[in-house]
């Protein structure tokens, strides 16, 4: 499996719009920050999990030329804004786009979109076939998917483990039976906002708490806001299997 991190930014992405703090100021490529999403390849199956804002962009940037399906983790708009783009798919792939999340995820996507679901459709909408999934594993494409469920404040959001890989974005709150779920895996990507408390998001030692009690042999950081800090510093303060992650890079597990 091939993960390559196509943004690792919080919702308003880094730089921020009309700040001037060192972060945003940065020239360092690590401190700019699209909004959060990977992108999957499982031998010659091709996934992403979320679409945000940033999607188009993403996809020109890694060249990502087939795309199988795709996977939500929640509803919120810097998780799914950019699915009108799966229409460039439609017309390369000839089919619809599956997509896949928990039902209220997908009311909440039919009625941002609803020009998608009309029954008379304006030509060139996007093509898109809508797969509720659960808290049980799931299939795509013959690969298992298993749900991570997490609360993002009060709000239920899905993490999801792929083989040895776990992937959790916009978390404050993992229960000890998801944990249970998330152990033996080697690489862990989880979100932390920055270092302060925060209502909805993990702060950076919070989820270095969790990442201690999983002990994956490789961990990353995502979903990172420009009050982290500055990419080379707080990286140097991490423990040396913990890695703050980065737009464009590119991991194997």
């Amino acid at each position: 499996m091939r993960i390559t991190f196509l943004g690792t930014g919080t919702s308003q992405g880094v730089p921020v719009i009309a700040c001037g703090c060192e972060v945003c100021q940065s020239l360092d490529f690590r401190d700019k920050r699209l909004r959060v999403s990977i992108h999957l390849e499982i031998a010659d199956k091709s996934f992403v999990i979320d679409t945000g804002p940033d999607f188009r962009q993403q996809m020109l940037r890694e060249r990502i030329h087939k795309l199988d399906a795709v996977i939500f983790t929640h509803e919120h708009k810097d998780h799914t804004a950019g699915l009108d783009d799966v229409r460039a798919y439609n017309f390369s792939q000839k089919r619809d786009m599956p997509i896949y999340a928990r039902p209220s995820v997908l009311e909440q996507i039919q009625q941002e979109f609803a020009y998608a679901f009309t029954a008379i459709k304006y030509p060139g909408t996007p093509q898109i076939t809508l797969n509720e999934i659960h808290n049980t594993p799931f299939e795509v494409e013959g690969i298992t998917f298993t749900p991570i469920e997490v609360l993002h404040f009060k709000l239920p959001v899905y993490g999801f483990r792929i083989g040895d890989f776990t992937y959790i974005t916009d978390v404050n709150y993992i229960s000890d039976e998801a944990i249970e779920k998330v152990k033996g895996s080697k690489i862990v990507v989880i979100g932390a906002l920055r270092k302060e408390k925060h209502l909805s998001h993990f702060t950076l030692s919070e989820a270095i708490e969790v990442l201690d009690k999983i002990q994956p042999e490789q961990a990353y950081i995502t979903h990172i806001s420009h009050q982290m800090g500055l990419h080379r510093d707080v990286d140097e303060e991490l423990p040396a299997y913990i890695k703050l992650a980065y737009d464009g890079l590119s991991v194997t597990c």
